[in-house]
């Protein structure tokens, strides 16, 4: 069973507590694997400290920014994208360093596709 939804614009606030209310699990959808066979090496993603997966009773631990468990990429280092979502890791203390991807870090998305998708993230629906 996989879930999925997506993701309401809210800015991350540093030291706010959250918790979910009126979570559904999505039973009928599958879990979003992003695309299947782009190889992204030397793409770019945002590395982080260690942060739990916020969906009940996942225990997945993120160290890079993800969506539905895979590492989001960016093509450019530079992608305005890209520098948006780190400047927010840092403002919520996640201590983000852009990296060049390597396939070793697990499966990838393309921010743009994640994006194109609906942004769906795993585990919670409103």
């Amino acid at each position: 069973m996989g879930y999925l939804c997506a993701v309401e614009r809210e800015e991350p606030q540093r030291g706010r507590a959250v918790s979910v209310q009126d979570v559904e699990p999505i039973h009928d959808e599958e879990l979003w694997t992003g695309e299947e066979d782009g190889d992204r090496s030397g793409w770019y993603c945002v590395r982080t400290d260690p942060f739990p997966c916020p969906a009940p009773g996942c225990t997945f631990i993120a160290v890079f920014m993800t969506a539905a468990h895979l590492v989001l990429v960016w093509e450019e280092r530079d992608d305005p994208n890209l520098l948006r979502h780190a400047q927010r890791a840092k403002e919520v203390g996640r201590n983000p360093r852009v990296v060049s991807y390597e396939r070793d870090y697990g499966p990838s998305a393309s921010y743009y596709a994640w994006e194109a998708a609906g942004r769906p993230v795993h585990g919670i629906r409103k």
